[in-house]
């Protein structure tokens, strides 16, 4: 083969021939520098069959760039743990919250459950001591006076203990079982009855309510005579006689 053949066979070489040709060329190169190593010098060096595989070449910037990619995993493993921990302290808190949120609605239902018994309490008491200041009549004459006088103020009828009592006696001498069995209105078949005398019809119209209706009763005959007296007369203090 002469030099000036080589050339143009180089030119009509493919792509494969032409890397496996830069390949050998390589190991060559790397061969020969092995060769020179110190300490090697004496020895013969074999030739070395040459496969296909790639051949990997240890190096200071192979371990550095090992060691940055090793920095890098610890460095993201370091971020992910932060991450889930960062997760859990979040989830925490949620349920922290969540907590605090039942247990301050918790306290607010019983505060407010509290506060109405309370208040159903003092409603109790408040219906204990009106019942307590309720007044308490002696059943005579004058409780009979002062209980009508009682009636006759929520009622709006007009009328005096001085003026109840004067009538009271003149009328029945405050007995209320009395009964006029001889003048006109019992002639009549409508006698004055009580202790105020006064007859049916009359006791019927002015009859007051929350009473009984009966013409004996001392409270009811006092109240229906003071009704009708305070419609006729102004008041019972007006009346000094027969009325």
């Amino acid at each position: 083969m002469s030099a000036s053949s080589i050339p143009g066979r180089l030119r009509r070489m493919n792509k494969t021939q032409k890397l496996s040709v830069a390949g050998i060329s390589a190991v060559a190169a790397a061969a020969l520098s092995l060769s020179l190593v110190p300490g090697n010098a004496d020895a013969e060096t074999e030739p070395q069959a040459i496969s296909g595989a790639p051949v990997i070449f240890a190096s200071a910037a192979g371990a550095s760039q090992a060691k940055t990619i090793q920095s890098s995993v610890i460095e993201q493993h370091s971020t992910a743990e932060q991450l889930i921990k960062a997760s859990d302290s979040a989830k925490a808190k949620a349920v922290s919250k969540e907590k605090a949120k039942k247990a301050k609605a918790k306290a607010h239902a019983k505060e407010k459950a509290k506060a109405k018994k309370a208040a159903s309490k003092r409603g109790k008491q408040g219906a204990s001591r009106s019942e307590s200041r309720t007044p308490v009549f002696s059943n005579n004459l004058d409780g009979w006076i002062k209980e009508s006088l009682s009636i006759m103020k929520a009622k709006g009828i007009p009328g005096t203990y001085d003026g109840l009592h004067r009538n009271i006696i003149r009328e029945s001498s405050g007995n209320p079982k009395a009964i006029n069995d001889w003048d006109v209105n019992a002639v009549n078949g409508v006698p004055s009855k009580g202790l105020l005398q006064i007859i049916k019809p009359t006791f019927d119209a002015y009859h007051v309510g929350g009473t009984p209706h009966d013409q004996y009763d001392p409270v009811a005959n006092i109240t229906a005579s003071a009704n009708y007296a305070a419609d006729k007369y102004g008041s019972i203090d007006n009346v000094n006689s027969a009325y």
